[in-house]
């Protein structure tokens, strides 16, 4: 039996990229013989050595039994899931496979209006209805919170026929719904909670961060490891507890998600970062909070107020996220990322009125001294920022996958009013859709799109980039 000071995966990497024998195999570079110059002086040598195809020794991902196996029971015990499966495709491909795990064509699931694209996408998959759920909201920051329990429960007393709940929590800013008592109302209709916790991998690590959705009762919980833990790019998580899900229809699923040629360096650093984090997470997060709260202690003088939900005593924050409100000095969030990015300072997340820092294992003092010195010398203006709704309820005329493979037609943005949207359309990051498939384009939405792309955002989904024109139904 492994011990979790042990990596299978990576062990079973380096051990082959060791072996000399002639490659007549995938990939082409065939241990990094192939590269050129520029693939040697921008990404090293050694890397190439260890991106391997599905060696006898290096296991399946999507029949395992040897190291990924291993490699993948190892994560279950340390994220506390009762079995886990290690994803190439993003947290979308594992969003994507829970609905189509746990809903089909017209059924119902309840999803909150902050749900990532990947819930529109997995929803067009699986033909689920959704049953939209507004999150609590907060005016002052013009900002969606999270789900509260007594708005589930009528939700759930009005769609008893629900086959699934997706919540999102952790927010991209930190902001965590009460997940063992959504847990508790869900699990009375007996239908699965899935939790999209991209952001929320480290929860399980060290007491002062909130619970994880996994020890609070939640059925499926998918992790990006990449967003704060030191993963690659893209490597993710999937993990399960209960009988509320039906594994192997979710494995089938995840084979349509995912790649059939996953990349084990993304595989690899999966099994590595589980490994740092069972056996130094709680050090890697004492030091990560302790950055954090550093950073807010410095900005107590500043004018930019700090974000903390936790006083209110309904939600909890990560306190490892960093949001503060820019329109305070009478500027953007687009344009103080602009200014910041190019003093050496860059924000995770900017929105009209905020923006958000990602503090993680990865940062220094050095780094913390660099961002609060750049928010402190922010340029202030005079000029007010203009009051933005952060999203507004649909009105859906058909689901998602109807409107995907409806006849469509471009015309001019402001006829767009009134008519259903053929795609999804976000503000990017974070990715939160404000308009989807089978959604009625209203005034309010279309003004937002384009106050926010004046503002400097990137819109993604939009057939045409300048806003002039949309794809309806």
């Amino acid at each position: 039996m492994w011990s979790q000071a042990c990596a299978p995966l990576v062990e079973a990497l380096r051990d082959c990229a060791r072996c000399q024998r002639a490659a007549f195999y995938t990939p082409g570079h065939k241990g990094g013989q192939g590269i050129s110059l520029l693939h040697q002086t921008v990404f090293g040598d050694d890397i190439f050595a260890l991106d391997l195809p599905e060696l006898p020794e290096l296991d399946d991902l999507f029949a395992p039994e040897s190291v990924i196996l291993e490699a993948q029971q190892l994560a279950a015990e340390a994220f506390g899931a009762e079995r886990t499966w290690f994803l190439v495709n993003g947290s979308t491909c594992g969003v994507e496979a829970a609905l189509l795990a746990t809903c089909g064509p017209g059924d119902k699931v309840i999803v909150p209006r902050n749900a990532h694209q990947s819930v529109v996408s997995g929803l067009i998959l699986s033909g689920a209805m959704p049953v939209w759920i507004a999150p609590m909201h907060d005016p002052e920051w013009q900002l969606a919170l999270g789900l509260n329990v007594n708005m589930m429960a009528s939700t759930l007393s009005q769609n008893p026929d629900a086959k699934a709940v997706v919540v999102v929590s952790p927010t991209y800013e930190g902001v965590c719904s009460d997940i063992e008592a959504l847990a508790a109302v869900v699990h009375e209709y007996g239908i699965p909670l899935i939790v999209d916790a991209a952001h929320g991998p480290h929860f399980g690590f060290h007491s002062e961060l909130p619970p994880s959705a996994l020890s609070s009762g939640a059925d499926i919980v998918i992790h990006s490891a990449h967003k704060v833990l030191a993963a690659f790019t893209q490597a993710a998580l999937l993990h399960v507890q209960g009988e509320r899900c039906d594994r192997n229809r979710l494995n089938q699923a995840l084979r349509m998600t995912q790649s059939s040629s996953p990349s084990y360096l993304l595989l690899g650093s999966l099994d590595a970062a589980r490994h740092q984090m069972a056996t130094q997470g709680l050090a890697l997060m004492e030091q990560t909070l302790s950055l954090a709260n550093s950073a807010r202690y410095r900005l107590q003088d500043s004018p930019l107020p700090v974000l903390d939900v936790s006083a209110g005593g309904i939600f909890q924050q990560d306190l490892t996220r960093l949001t503060v409100d820019v329109s305070a000095i009478g500027t953007t969030g687009f344009a103080a990322d602009a200014w910041l990015h190019e003093r050496g300072v860059t924000a995770e997340l900017p929105t009209l009125h905020q923006l958000t820092f990602i503090i993680s294992l990865g940062n220094s003092e050095q780094d913390i001294d660099q961002l609060i010195y750049g928010l402190k010398q922010l340029p202030t203006r005079t000029a007010a920022v203009k009051s933005q709704s952060y999203f507004s309820m649909p009105v859906v005329g058909m689901s998602p996958r109807e409107a995907f493979f409806a006849h469509t037609s471009d015309c001019a943005a402001d006829e767009a009013v009134g008519r259903f949207s053929a795609d999804t359309v976000c503000i990017y990051p974070p990715g939160i859709p404000n308009l989807m498939p089978g959604e009625l384009i209203t005034a309010d939405i279309l003004n937002n799109l384009k106050m926010a792309q004046r503002a400097g955002a990137h819109l993604s989904g939009l057939m045409d980039p300048t806003l002039q024109t949309l794809r309806v139904l």
